[in-house]
């Protein structure tokens, strides 16, 4: 197994590889989106952790106050991902990166880890059943079946906030929050867009450019939440053949 990990720095992070985007070799606007969104979060001890590979090898986590979910508490670090894909899989890569978390927040402190996770295991969501063997376990839990997961260390627990526990929004065209640390996220918008402007589609796109905006939300979020209706349908990025299901309802 390869060891040579490399942790993002303002210094390094407009030249290294992003490794959870297409390859390609243009300018993705997603690519750049998430290095802008970065640039700012790396101050705030965002960590993240990747093979020094063009490969999906990598972990994403931050201090839970500064990271942007709906999750309260104290003294936590929030797992926003950690991805192992391809022929990477099966070599001990997911606990290297998970033992360098864990590692860290011990090092530093903490009271403990937590990260979102669902009663079935959901695209875009990180491996549960990796996070549970690692001892992580369900200390919250929503009713559209999204769980908070969490290690603790000293036995408090984080929570969902408040506004999650009644996920539902006064518009009843299709609203849709994004954030910019997915770097899918503009290709993303722009299909949905497209989308509903060919089919004459109301829509409501609301950037989630703050900390503040984000700790408020009305729903779980995973860089993006999807509402129909008014009511919350999933935090899953969409292809067309998932907004049309939706728009069905």
């Amino acid at each position: 197994m390869n060891t040579d990990f490399i942790n993002l720095t303002p210094e390094n992070l407009m030249s290294e590889h992003l490794c959870c985007i297409i390859r390609s070799k243009k300018a993705h606007p997603g690519i750049e989106a998430k290095r802008q969104w970065l640039a700012e979060r790396l101050k705030e001890g965002h960590v993240f952790r990747k093979l020094n590979e063009k490969a999906t090898v990598f972990i994403e986590y931050a201090p839970l106050e500064t990271a942007w979910v709906p999750v309260t508490g104290e003294n936590y670090y929030y797992l926003y991902c950690l991805w192992v894909l391809g022929s990477y899989k099966g070599k001990g890569y997911g606990k290297s990166l998970m033992e360098y978390c864990l590692a860290d927040a011990k090092e530093k402190g903490k009271s403990g880890i937590c990260m979102l996770g669902a009663q079935k295991q959901r695209a875009w969501l990180s491996d549960q059943s990796f996070a549970k063997k690692n001892g992580f376990e369900v200390v919250d839990t929503t009713d559209q079946g999204y769980e908070l997961l969490a290690l603790s260390f000293d036995g408090t627990t984080p929570s969902f906030a408040q506004s999650v526990k009644n996920p539902t929004v006064e518009s009843k065209d299709l609203t849709i929050y994004y954030g910019m640390q997915c770097p899918y996220v503009p290709q993303t918008v722009g299909m949905v867009k497209q989308y509903c402007e060919t089919n004459r589609v109301p829509v409501s796109l609301i950037p989630v450019d703050t900390l503040q905006k984000a700790k408020e939300l009305p729903c779980v979020f995973n860089n993006w939440a999807v509402f129909y209706k008014g009511n919350f349908e999933t935090v899953n990025l969409l292809d067309e053949a998932g907004l049309k299901r939706i728009l069905k309802k």
